[in-house]
């Protein structure tokens, strides 16, 4: 997917939502559980009570790992079902795997490749050559981690030397790998007035939000501070949204709380002029 065929959809369903497919099965309804992939039903409930207000789904992969084989099955079958239905639709791999090349080259073939997601999250802790395999796949994505939402982000992307946090070194060196056309960055939006800075030195990138709903932050704050002409917005949520409701209510709720976060959207974008 190029950067202009987001845009579009953006700008198409007026909406920057991400939904967080963190489908743990011991969350699930109950009346699910008598089937025979439970978290696959639930997914595909989640996918159609969403999909004209959503941009992009990301399965957090260690909800399915955690399964086993039958973890990876459904993740398996979960992605071609959007691929199928959905073909618009932007596909995240929440899996933030980094390591040395030759590894990231078979994370990048099993991700990008053999699941064909349209992207994937990075740990660029190793540097260039754990990045670069990842940048080989035309149309694909690569997301950094650059300033994530967590307590313990203050342990290290903080850290200063002349006058340069460690985050900020990430993004100003990772741009001599990728560009805007291949490369996304996480910015978690409990740190949304850090988003201006960030602005900065990557003006046109899009940038993917974790952290609305649950975990506190402020889709106006995150508008306010990160939002450029193209939107440059991936704003995900994840249990305020498939978690809702644990009823056999959950996928009509889960429309609900999606639709609340589409309407904020549509009312920002048009704000900033992007629609």
């Amino acid at each position: 997917m190029t950067y202009n065929e987001l845009f579009e959809q953006v700008k198409k369903k007026k909406s920057f939502l991400c939904v967080g497919l963190d489908s743990d099965i011991k969350k699930l309804p109950q009346h699910l559980m008598g089937a025979e992939d439970p978290v696959y039903e639930f997914n595909k409930a989640i996918v159609d009570a969403t999909a004209d207000v959503a941009i992009a789904y990301k399965p957090n992969i260690a909800f399915y790992e955690s399964n086993g084989v039958s973890g990876w099955i459904t993740l398996e079958k979960t992605v071609k079902y959007i691929k199928s239905k959905y073909p618009e639709i932007f596909l995240i791999a929440d899996a933030k795997r980094g390591d040395i090349g030759n590894t990231s080259e078979m994370y990048a073939r099993a991700f990008l490749e053999t699941m064909e997601f349209d992207s994937i999250t990075v740990a660029p802790y190793m540097g260039e050559d754990s990045v670069t395999p990842f940048l080989k796949y035309e149309g694909k994505w690569v997301i950094l981690l650059a300033l994530t939402s967590n307590k313990g982000a203050f342990d290290f992307q903080f850290f200063e030397e002349n006058g340069v946090k460690l985050y900020e070194r990430v993004l100003r060196k990772s741009q001599e790998w990728g560009n805007d056309q291949n490369m996304m960055y996480v910015v978690g939006a409990t740190k949304a007035e850090m988003l201006s800075g960030i602005r900065e030195i990557v003006p046109n990138h899009f940038l993917l939000v974790p952290g609305v709903g649950a975990q506190g932050g402020s889709l106006e704050e995150v508008a306010k501070y990160g939002m450029n002409s193209h939107c440059g917005l991936i704003v995900n949520s994840s249990r305020g949204i498939i978690f809702a409701d644990k009823t056999e209510n959950f996928a009509v709720r889960a429309r609900e709380e999606a639709v609340k976060l589409q309407q904020q959207m549509a009312e920002l974008l048009a704000a900033k002029g992007v629609i």
